[in-house]
């Protein structure tokens, strides 16, 4: 049976300092993301892009408060249309857009699953650990505390958006290498697994994936992918607003994604941090949508 894949764009910056995430949908879609799908055997439904304010129109108290509201606001919409593309047993396929986006999407699988009483689990590739809350973050930046919130920790209006959470046993950290100091003792009171560079280095990616599917997996009823695209070393992919050297080579990229099309377990994916005005030519674009393909079942042979 084709499976139908609904595309929802994120275009939001609002969740960082440095500027140009928001244009990351457009960037994948000028990169024929739509019919790179559908040449994969899959139907495929663009819903276009969710509304997010202008910054510079926004008044100075919502400046101060790091956009707390916008970003609420645009995660309580994202999470309605999440859960009415798994309602219509449509895969969502959600291009940001800064990392906080997440929330949204996270929040719309959380309902749907929360209605059929199961559990999901989620593998989240990143540099960053992004749990930090408004009382340890250096820099109050909401795209450095979606997966805090995702647990139930953190701003009081972003966890609210779900009453279910995240189960930190179900979720796991892949190629974190940049985590600021009270980050890192969230990160291991958490219950979270997680998969430094280190470990990837000692283990092998493979062998990191096959524990990390194992995790998701466990007592779960499919896996959410959230893949920030500077989990990536930047010799890849340039194209991003906080780069951290040393991190996946594009091999091992493919190879996770490769490896969780197999297991016939994703349920959501979504691709975040993209930003093409840091980006060399169309790089990245290029490579966030040849991953997207590994991970719908593209192989080498």
């Amino acid at each position: 049976m084709q499976r139908t894949i609904e595309i929802i764009g994120v275009p939001s910056d609002l969740g960082a300092n440095i500027r140009g995430a928001n244009m990351g949908p457009a960037s994948l879609r000028i990169a024929n993301l739509k019919v790179k799908i559908e040449q994969q055997g899959y139907g495929v439904i663009d819903l276009g892009d969710l509304h997010v304010p202008i910054r510079e129109s926004l008044p100075p108290h919502i400046q101060q408060e790091k956009y707390l509201t916008p970003i609420k606001e645009l995660c309580q919409n994202l999470a309605t249309v999440t859960e009415g593309i798994l309602d219509r047993q449509h895969v969502p396929l959600v291009i940001g857009g800064d990392h906080s986006v997440a929330i949204g999407t996270v929040s719309g699988i959380l309902r749907h699953f929360g209605k059929k009483k199961q559990h999901v689990g989620m593998i989240w590739i990143d540099a960053h650990a992004d749990v930090n809350t408004p009382e340890t973050s250096p820099s109050g930046n909401i795209h450095g505390m979606p997966l805090a919130v995702l647990i139930g920790r953190g701003h009081k209006e972003l966890t609210g958006i779900s009453d279910a959470k995240i189960r930190p046993q179900n979720c796991v950290l892949i190629g974190i290498r940049n985590i600021d100091d009270e980050e890192k003792r969230i990160l291991r009171e958490s219950g979270i697994r997680y998969f430094s560079m280190r470990d990837i280095d000692e283990k092998g990616m493979f062998t990191v994936m096959r524990e990390a599917i194992g995790y998701a997996s466990d007592g779960t009823a499919g896996i959410h992918v959230s893949f920030d695209i500077d989990g990536i070393d930047p010799r890849y992919t340039p194209g991003v607003s906080t780069p951290v050297s040393g991190g996946l080579t594009l091999r091992e990229a493919h190879l996770a994604m490769e490896m969780l099309s197999e297991t016939q377990k994703i349920v959501a994916i979504e691709f975040v941090e993209l930003n093409p005005f840091m980006d060399v030519g169309a790089q990245s674009a290029n490579v966030t949508v040849d991953l997207l393909l590994s991970a719908l079942g593209k192989s080498i042979v």
